[in-house]
């Protein structure tokens, strides 16, 4: 809620208008505040206000009070009279009340707030009756925010009266937000009992009849009259064990269905990784290596280690499925099916052996591709440095010999 003191300090919560506002008063508007205000002359029909020295500093307030409506107004001339400050005053706005005081102060009540900050903005006017020099005609205004019960008191009840449209807002959000609330159970008669039994056997409403029967059994409805219609009611109940159990076998076959298609979309998966895999394998042979360059030969070389990563990760997750399904078969389902395990080691070994292959003719085709560019090095080289550079090429088979034996070995 705009303007709302929850603390209910010295600060009204209100942002206080503006007092200069074109239109409202005889009042200029002020200029920047970086700019010395220049004050004007203010003429009224009894006197005449003179502005203070710009160069001075702007004269001194006490803490604005909360809700404060009522200025005190110091500095007045001897001979002003009420009349005369309702003239000068009224120019700020409607007053409502005027305390003038025998020693040259009074103290003014205007209707609103905004009406006390363009009474402050006279601060500092010379004050003059018409036009004469005596000295009990003329007299520096100082003009000051005054403590007044009223204000605080107006400025309380608006607090009070903001403070509960916030509390009715916040119910009403707390209400809007809130769950609704289970529905009232009945109480337990003979009539609802025989409704209760129809709903029993209904399986749209099992759930909502079960908490009813739950409900009425704790409250202490079971007695030697209605013993037979509960135990006809715990039937009733105790027959839906069998349809759950079916609707669970249902939902575990649902389950199996949905792993046998992800395990063959995933035996789909790896299929097309072997064909990519074996297109690699291909183009790394020496009939179409030799025709690639070498950044061509590079990225080629890239792609099927990431291919061949990625074949080996699918396979190895759907040899975990088939370890799982095996684990799940008892000792009895095993012995009934020794075909079936057999066929499951068959496929598994068959896909290691493939895999195993496909990595040595990798890496064969890689030593013959090594090889071919070492004899293109060797013809590239001059006749100066073929010595050195044939021992150099030589090592380097040498090296690249033992790699492959060490390669082969390992598999």
């Amino acid at each position: 809620v705009p303007g709302f003191d929850p603390s209910l300090s010295m600060m009204t919560g209100i942002t206080p208008i503006n007092p200069m506002i074109p239109g409202m008063g005889l009042v200029p508007p002020p200029p920047p505040t970086d700019v010395p205000v220049v004050k004007e002359i203010i003429h009224c029909k009894s006197c005449t206000l003179f502005p203070p020295n710009p160069n001075l500093p702007p004269p001194s307030t006490r803490e604005r009070p909360p809700g404060c409506k009522t200025v005190f107004v110091g500095g007045l001339p001897e001979n002003a009279t009420e009349d005369i400050i309702q003239e000068v005053f009224e120019q700020c706005g409607d007053i409502t009340a005027i305390r003038k005081s025998k020693k040259n102060f009074c103290h003014i009540r205007f209707a609103e707030e905004f009406m006390v900050d363009k009474a402050i903005y006279l601060s500092g006017y010379r004050m003059r009756l018409g036009s004469s020099t005596d000295k009990k005609d003329s007299g520096r205004l100082h003009v000051d925010f005054a403590q007044a019960r009223d204000d605080f008191y107006e400025w309380e009840c608006k607090q009070r009266m903001l403070a509960r449209e916030e509390r009715h807002r916040r119910k009403l959000e707390e209400d809007r937000l809130r769950p609704p609330s289970p529905p009232a159970i009945m109480h337990y008669s003979e009539h609802e009992a025989a409704l209760l039994a129809e709903k029993l056997k209904d399986d749209s409403k099992f759930s909502e009849a079960i908490t009813v029967l739950l409900s009425w059994i704790e409250r202490g409805e079971v007695n030697r009259r209605s013993a037979n219609q509960f135990y006809s009611m715990v039937q009733s109940a105790n027959s839906h064990v069998r349809r759950l159990m079916n609707e669970k076998a249902a939902h575990e076959q649902e389950m199996e269905q949905a792993k046998e298609s992800f395990k063959n979309a995933l035996t789909g998966i790896l299929t097309q990784f072997e064909q990519i895999v074996a297109v690699f394998n291909a183009s790394t042979r020496q009939k179409a290596w030799d025709h690639f360059s070498k950044a061509q030969r590079k990225n080629i070389d890239i792609w099927r280690k990431h291919s061949e990563e990625l074949r080996n990760a699918h396979s190895e997750q759907l040899m975990g499925i088939r370890r799982e399904e095996e684990m799940e078969m008892s000792d009895d389902d095993s012995s009934d099916n020794p075909s079936k395990k057999l066929r499951v080691d068959d496929s598994a070994l068959a896909a290691q052996a493939y895999a195993l292959k496909e990595e040595n003719d990798s890496l064969r085709w890689q030593l013959d591709a090594y090889r071919n560019e070492v004899e293109l090095l060797k013809q590239e080289k001059g006749q100066l440095f073929r010595a050195e550079e044939s021992l150099t090429k030589d090592q380097q088979l040498q090296f690249l010999q033992q790699t492959m034996q060490g390669m082969q070995q390992v598999l």
